[in-house]
Protein backbone atom coordinates (compact mmCIF):
# COMPACT_ATOMS: atom_id res chain seq x y z
CA UNK A 1 0.00 0.00 0.00
CA UNK A 2 1.16 3.61 -0.55
CA UNK A 3 -0.02 6.38 0.93
CA UNK A 4 0.44 10.36 -0.75
CA UNK A 5 -1.02 12.85 2.28
CA UNK A 6 -5.18 11.61 2.61
CA UNK A 7 -4.56 8.82 -1.05
CA UNK A 8 -4.26 5.66 -0.21
CA UNK A 9 -3.61 3.73 -3.23
CA UNK A 10 -2.91 -0.31 -3.74
CA UNK A 11 -1.78 -1.85 -6.96
CA UNK A 12 -2.04 -5.22 -8.99
CA UNK A 13 -0.25 -5.84 -11.60
CA UNK A 14 -1.48 -8.74 -13.74
CA UNK A 15 0.77 -11.87 -15.47
CA UNK A 16 0.13 -11.38 -18.74
CA UNK A 17 0.55 -7.93 -19.78
CA UNK A 18 2.34 -6.98 -16.73
CA UNK A 19 -0.90 -4.27 -16.65
CA UNK A 20 -1.61 -1.97 -13.52
CA UNK A 21 -4.80 -1.65 -11.79
CA UNK A 22 -4.89 0.40 -8.61
CA UNK A 23 -7.03 0.58 -6.14
CA UNK A 24 -7.52 4.23 -4.58
CA UNK A 25 -9.44 5.45 -1.37
CA UNK A 26 -8.83 7.78 0.91
CA UNK A 27 -9.01 7.98 5.05
CA UNK A 28 -12.36 10.11 5.72
CA UNK A 29 -14.56 7.09 3.96
CA UNK A 30 -15.05 3.93 2.92
CA UNK A 31 -15.95 5.11 -1.21
CA UNK A 32 -12.94 3.62 -3.70
CA UNK A 33 -12.03 3.92 -6.84
CA UNK A 34 -11.25 0.66 -8.96
CA UNK A 35 -9.02 2.05 -11.75
CA UNK A 36 -8.00 -0.30 -15.27
CA UNK A 37 -8.99 -3.37 -14.16
CA UNK A 38 -7.38 -5.96 -16.72
CA UNK A 39 -6.99 -9.96 -16.92
CA UNK A 40 -7.60 -12.29 -14.40
CA UNK A 41 -6.75 -12.08 -11.34
CA UNK A 42 -7.34 -8.58 -11.22
CA UNK A 43 -10.93 -8.55 -10.90
CA UNK A 44 -10.56 -11.25 -7.54
CA UNK A 45 -7.98 -9.47 -6.39
CA UNK A 46 -9.59 -6.14 -6.43
CA UNK A 47 -12.64 -7.76 -4.65
CA UNK A 48 -10.72 -8.87 -2.11
CA UNK A 49 -8.81 -5.99 -1.04
CA UNK A 50 -12.36 -4.46 -0.73
CA UNK A 51 -13.71 -6.57 1.29
CA UNK A 52 -10.45 -6.78 3.62
CA UNK A 53 -9.97 -2.91 3.77
CA UNK A 54 -13.89 -2.53 3.97
CA UNK A 55 -14.22 -0.33 1.47
CA UNK A 56 -17.25 0.28 -0.56
CA UNK A 57 -16.51 0.12 -4.79
CA UNK A 58 -17.82 3.72 -5.71
CA UNK A 59 -16.84 4.00 -9.80
CA UNK A 60 -14.76 2.12 -12.04
CA UNK A 61 -12.30 4.63 -14.35
CA UNK A 62 -10.76 3.46 -17.56
CA UNK A 63 -7.40 5.50 -18.69
CA UNK A 64 -8.42 3.91 -22.18
CA UNK A 65 -9.89 1.09 -23.62
CA UNK A 66 -7.30 -0.86 -24.88
CA UNK A 67 -8.30 -5.01 -23.83
CA UNK A 68 -5.85 -5.33 -20.51
CA UNK A 69 -7.01 -2.60 -19.20
CA UNK A 70 -10.51 -2.99 -19.45
CA UNK A 71 -10.86 -6.81 -19.27
CA UNK A 72 -12.04 -7.20 -15.57
CA UNK A 73 -14.80 -4.11 -15.33
CA UNK A 74 -17.34 -6.80 -16.79
CA UNK A 75 -16.95 -8.85 -14.24
CA UNK A 76 -16.56 -6.09 -11.80
CA UNK A 77 -19.54 -4.14 -12.42
CA UNK A 78 -21.98 -7.37 -12.53
CA UNK A 79 -20.33 -8.31 -8.50
CA UNK A 80 -20.08 -4.93 -7.04
CA UNK A 81 -23.44 -3.82 -6.27
CA UNK A 82 -24.10 0.15 -7.19
CA UNK A 83 -20.38 0.62 -9.20
CA UNK A 84 -20.30 3.16 -12.11
CA UNK A 85 -18.39 2.28 -14.97
CA UNK A 86 -16.41 5.49 -16.32
CA UNK A 87 -15.03 5.77 -19.44
CA UNK A 88 -13.50 8.24 -22.15
CA UNK A 89 -15.95 10.06 -23.92
CA UNK A 90 -13.86 9.58 -27.07
CA UNK A 91 -13.60 5.94 -27.16
CA UNK A 92 -17.01 4.75 -25.63
CA UNK A 93 -17.14 2.15 -29.05
CA UNK A 94 -14.13 0.15 -28.10
CA UNK A 95 -16.12 -1.19 -25.06
CA UNK A 96 -18.26 -3.40 -27.29
CA UNK A 97 -15.72 -3.49 -29.95
CA UNK A 98 -13.12 -6.16 -29.81
CA UNK A 99 -11.37 -5.26 -32.94
CA UNK A 100 -10.97 -1.47 -31.57
CA UNK A 101 -10.27 -2.34 -27.98
CA UNK A 102 -7.12 -4.97 -29.60
CA UNK A 103 -8.39 -7.75 -28.02
CA UNK A 104 -9.64 -9.73 -30.72
CA UNK A 105 -5.68 -9.73 -32.66
CA UNK A 106 -4.78 -11.25 -29.88
CA UNK A 107 -7.47 -14.31 -30.04
CA UNK A 108 -9.83 -13.24 -27.35
CA UNK A 109 -12.67 -11.01 -27.56
CA UNK A 110 -12.93 -8.53 -24.52
CA UNK A 111 -16.16 -6.44 -24.03
CA UNK A 112 -17.81 -4.38 -21.46
CA UNK A 113 -21.27 -3.14 -20.29
CA UNK A 114 -21.77 0.75 -21.14
CA UNK A 115 -20.39 3.20 -19.53
CA UNK A 116 -22.93 4.82 -16.40
CA UNK A 117 -20.78 8.38 -17.23
CA UNK A 118 -18.29 9.73 -20.25
CA UNK A 119 -15.63 11.50 -19.73
CA UNK A 120 -13.91 14.99 -20.98
CA UNK A 121 -10.46 16.44 -20.54
CA UNK A 122 -11.49 19.45 -18.21
CA UNK A 123 -13.76 17.60 -16.28
CA UNK A 124 -13.54 16.89 -12.31
CA UNK A 125 -14.18 14.43 -10.19
CA UNK A 126 -14.03 13.84 -6.81
CA UNK A 127 -12.85 11.15 -4.55
CA UNK A 128 -14.18 11.63 -0.48
CA UNK A 129 -12.63 15.49 -0.14
CA UNK A 130 -9.82 14.97 -2.98
CA UNK A 131 -10.73 16.21 -6.08
CA UNK A 132 -9.58 15.40 -9.61
CA UNK A 133 -8.41 16.73 -12.62
CA UNK A 134 -9.18 14.65 -15.84
CA UNK A 135 -6.73 15.29 -18.32
CA UNK A 136 -6.07 14.96 -22.13
CA UNK A 137 -3.63 12.44 -22.61
CA UNK A 138 -4.68 10.83 -26.28
CA UNK A 139 -1.84 9.63 -28.29
CA UNK A 140 -2.02 5.87 -27.15
CA UNK A 141 -4.90 5.66 -27.90
CA UNK A 142 -7.61 7.96 -29.60
CA UNK A 143 -9.33 9.90 -26.15
CA UNK A 144 -6.73 8.36 -23.65
CA UNK A 145 -7.26 10.48 -20.26
CA UNK A 146 -5.01 10.44 -17.05
CA UNK A 147 -6.11 11.39 -13.32
CA UNK A 148 -4.66 14.32 -11.65
CA UNK A 149 -4.98 14.72 -7.85
CA UNK A 150 -2.73 18.05 -6.69
CA UNK A 151 -3.62 17.88 -3.13
CA UNK A 152 -1.98 14.72 -2.77
CA UNK A 153 0.53 14.75 -5.80
CA UNK A 154 -0.26 12.06 -7.68
CA UNK A 155 -1.19 11.23 -11.35
CA UNK A 156 -2.65 7.90 -13.24
CA UNK A 157 -1.45 8.13 -16.77
CA UNK A 158 -2.19 4.99 -18.26
CA UNK A 159 -0.27 3.70 -21.15
CA UNK A 160 0.46 7.56 -21.73
CA UNK A 161 3.94 8.15 -19.67
CA UNK A 162 5.64 5.29 -18.27
CA UNK A 163 9.26 5.52 -16.14
CA UNK A 164 11.84 5.59 -19.33
CA UNK A 165 9.11 5.47 -21.72
CA UNK A 166 6.16 6.27 -23.24
CA UNK A 167 3.10 4.76 -25.02
CA UNK A 168 3.46 3.22 -28.49
CA UNK A 169 1.69 4.76 -31.28
CA UNK A 170 1.53 2.26 -33.56
CA UNK A 171 -1.92 0.92 -32.92
CA UNK A 172 -4.83 2.05 -35.39
CA UNK A 173 -6.46 5.01 -33.77
CA UNK A 174 -2.76 6.00 -32.30
CA UNK A 175 -0.45 9.52 -33.15
CA UNK A 176 3.06 9.98 -31.59
CA UNK A 177 2.80 13.83 -32.36
CA UNK A 178 -0.46 13.87 -30.76
CA UNK A 179 0.78 11.62 -27.63
CA UNK A 180 3.80 13.80 -26.84
CA UNK A 181 2.32 17.31 -27.45
CA UNK A 182 -0.15 16.00 -24.73
CA UNK A 183 2.53 14.78 -22.45
CA UNK A 184 3.90 18.26 -22.73
CA UNK A 185 1.55 20.18 -22.23
CA UNK A 186 -0.54 18.24 -19.25
CA UNK A 187 1.93 16.33 -17.70
CA UNK A 188 5.01 17.65 -18.10
CA UNK A 189 3.69 21.00 -16.65
CA UNK A 190 2.71 19.37 -13.48
CA UNK A 191 4.91 19.86 -10.15
CA UNK A 192 8.05 17.71 -10.75
CA UNK A 193 7.51 15.63 -7.48
CA UNK A 194 4.32 14.86 -8.73
CA UNK A 195 3.97 10.72 -8.39
CA UNK A 196 3.51 8.91 -12.04
CA UNK A 197 1.23 5.96 -11.51
CA UNK A 198 1.28 4.31 -15.06
CA UNK A 199 -0.57 1.57 -16.82
CA UNK A 200 2.59 -0.67 -17.05
CA UNK A 201 6.06 -0.35 -15.20
CA UNK A 202 7.29 0.62 -11.45
CA UNK A 203 5.75 4.77 -9.96
CA UNK A 204 8.10 7.50 -10.88
CA UNK A 205 8.31 11.11 -10.76
CA UNK A 206 7.68 13.95 -13.99
CA UNK A 207 10.97 15.47 -12.46
CA UNK A 208 12.40 12.17 -13.18
CA UNK A 209 11.28 11.65 -16.18
CA UNK A 210 11.68 15.24 -17.60
CA UNK A 211 15.20 14.64 -15.92
CA UNK A 212 16.02 10.72 -17.33
CA UNK A 213 13.46 9.84 -19.96
CA UNK A 214 15.00 9.79 -23.45
CA UNK A 215 11.93 10.30 -25.37
CA UNK A 216 11.26 13.50 -23.58
CA UNK A 217 14.43 15.68 -24.56
CA UNK A 218 14.62 19.04 -25.22
CA UNK A 219 13.20 18.59 -28.96
CA UNK A 220 10.31 17.64 -27.41
CA UNK A 221 9.92 19.96 -24.31
CA UNK A 222 10.54 22.99 -26.40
Amino acid sequence: MHKHGPLQLEVFVEPMFQENALLLWTADGPAAWLIDPGLPPHAEQMRAALRARQLTAAAILLTHCHADHIAGAGELCASLDGVQLYAPRDEEHMLSDPEANLSAPFGFNVTTPPAHRLLAPGETLTLGALTWQVLDVAGHSPGGLAFYCAAAGVVVTGDALFAGSIGRYDFPGSSGARLLANIRQHLLTLPPETVVYAGHGPATTIGDELETNPFLDEDFRA
